[in-house]
């Protein structure tokens, strides 16, 4: 299966703007179109893990405990953290090596973080 990101509220979204023009076969859905707004930290990936996609966010802080809460108790599609020190053409750079070379099944639960 494909490789699909969503992005989390917190994420710059000139990162999805850009890997999306980029690579127009991309799937990378915003925060707003994912109705990622407002909501917690658990409700993020569990709303991510039902559309089978690979939360992408900046938050190093909260994010990595909530997300091995999450996988002790059902499936994540999982995450990938992203330093907010990446230049945003390093980041897409990054994210398009990752969708090209992985499939969907190889994040399940599983947390990776970029720079690797």
């Amino acid at each position: 299966m494909t490789l699909r990101f969503q992005a989390d509220a917190d994420l710059n979204q000139i990162i999805v703007l850009a890997a999306n023009r980029r690579e127009p076969t991309l799937d990378f859905q915003t925060s707003v179109a994912g109705g990622l707004i407002g909501l917690t930290d658990p409700e993020v990936l569990s709303r991510s893990a039902q559309e089978g996609r690979v939360l992408v966010t900046h938050d190093h802080r909260t994010m990595p405990q909530h997300f091995s809460e999450f996988i002790s108790k059902q499936t994540s599609s999982g995450v990938l953290i992203v330093s907010q020190s990446l230049p945003v053409a390093a980041v897409v750079e990054d994210l398009l090596l990752i969708h090209a070379a992985t499939e969907a099944k190889d994040w399940i639960n599983r947390l990776g973080y970029l720079p690797v």
